[in-house]
Formats: C-alpha cells, structure tokens, sequence
C-alpha cells in the first residue's frame, strides 16, 4: 500500500478525478414521463373538479379543432371529448362506489364475526360519500341496529348479519342487471363509432367527406344533427341503466 505522503503529491499535480455528469434519459422517456404526469394530473383534477375539467378539455379541444377545421369542427369535437371524458368521470366514480360498497359489508361481516366470538360491543363505524345513497343508508341501517341492540337487548350479530345479508343480495342484483344492461350499453357505444367507420368508407372510395361535412351547409347541418342525436342516445341509454341501481 503506497503512504498517504505519495497520494498528496499526485492529487497535487493531476488535480481531483473529474466527476462525469450523469447520464441523461432519452428524450422518448422524457416524452413518456411528462405524458404519464400529464394524465395524472387530469385525473386528480377530473376527480377533484369533474365539471370545471370536462368545461376546460371540451372547450380547448373545440378552440383547437374550430382554428384547425372551422366553427362545425369546433362543434363535434367539443361534444366528442365532453362525452367522452364524462364517460371516463361517471365510470371511474362508479368503480369507487363499488370499492367502498364491499368495504362496507366486508366491514360488517368482520364485526359480526367478532361479536359472534365474543369480543366487547363496538360501535360500527361505516365512512359514506355523500352523493352514495346506498352507502349513507347501510351506514344508516348499521347505527339504527346498534341502538336496537342497546335499547332492547337484541342480539347484535343477527342484526348486523342480516344488513349484510340484505347489502350482499342487493348487490348480486345490480350485477345481475348490469349484466343484462351491458348488451344495450355496447350496442349504443357501437352505433356511437358507426361515423368513424362511414368517414373510412367514404375515403376508401375516393370521397372526402370531412370537407362536405366541414364545408357545406347541408353537410354542417347533417354534422351537427348526427351529434346531436348520439349524445341524446348515449344519454339516454346511461338513464335506463342507472335507473334499476337508483331504484334498488
């Protein structure tokens, strides 16, 4: 091992090593990275403020297709990504709707079973979103069943047990008729495509039928009638199958 003496003197003469800069990313993950951020940031904020971020997107992309396409394209592409981010906002709300729906009676199994092996009465505590009408009434219903408990020395597992089992029998009908209704909802998104397919074919022939829809009054009009009645579709269909889960 050379002494600390002969290491001095060479870093004196050569100077310290040189630190290499660090590798940098290449710029198709850099693009990637800032997407991702991007898309994440858009489903905090839709999740945070659905109606401001459907205005903001609709509204921007109808500015960017009206400077690109003219005041019919401003139209169709504002109800295009209206429709279609309100349709991402209702299904991601929904999903969650149904997370905290078996949390819920996961919840109220546990504390039967827990009061069946004997452990001290605790009061159920069931957390519900507000806009949740059938998670605010299972809270309900599992606060009413402890005060029967503690005014009339009703058996609390029973009671807790059959608001589970009421909670688990509705739910296997709404999945029922969700899977009834989902032949109806894809047939609507299908009919919705249709004009994607119908601007092919006219391409496919040898017609540009962006610039009559685009450029034509009878074809602005056809334009925005078509929309129209799509989104009156969709809507309506999405009535009919939220109308059994309200209902239940």
């Amino acid at each position: 091992m050379r002494p600390r003496s002969y290491r001095r003197r060479l870093l004196a003469v050569t100077g310290p090593a040189p630190t290499l800069p660090a590798p940098s990313a290449p710029a198709s993950t850099q693009v990637g990275v800032r997407l991702r951020a991007g898309a994440r940031w858009l489903g905090d904020a839709a999740r945070r403020h659905p109606r401001w971020t459907l205005v903001a997107v609709a509204g921007g992309g109808g500015l960017a297709a009206g400077w690109l396409g003219g005041p019919v394209a401003a139209v169709v592409a504002a109800a295009y990504l209206g429709l279609g981010l309100r349709t991402a906002v209702v299904r991601a709300a929904g999903k969650a709707r149904r997370d905290g729906r078996v949390r819920q009676v996961d919840a109220l199994a546990a504390h039967a079973a827990d009061l069946r092996a004997g452990l001290p009465v605790q009061p159920v505590t069931l957390t519900a979103a507000p806009a949740d009408a059938a998670a605010t009434r299972l809270a309900h219903l599992s606060a009413a069943a402890v005060r029967l408990a503690e005014r009339t020395g009703a058996p609390l597992a029973d009671l807790i047990e059959r608001i589970e089992a009421d909670a688990r029998a509705v739910d296997r009908s709404r999945e029922a008729v969700a899977a009834q209704a989902a032949g109806a909802q894809m047939t609507a998104w299908l009919l919705a495509g249709l004009p994607v397919g119908g601007l092919a074919l006219g391409y496919s022939i040898g017609v540009d039928p962006l610039a009559v829809l685009l450029r034509t009054p009878t074809g602005a009009g056809c334009a925005v009638a078509a929309v129209a009645l799509q989104v009156a579709g969709l809507a309506w269909t999405e009535r009919l199958n939220r109308a059994p889960e309200a209902t239940s």
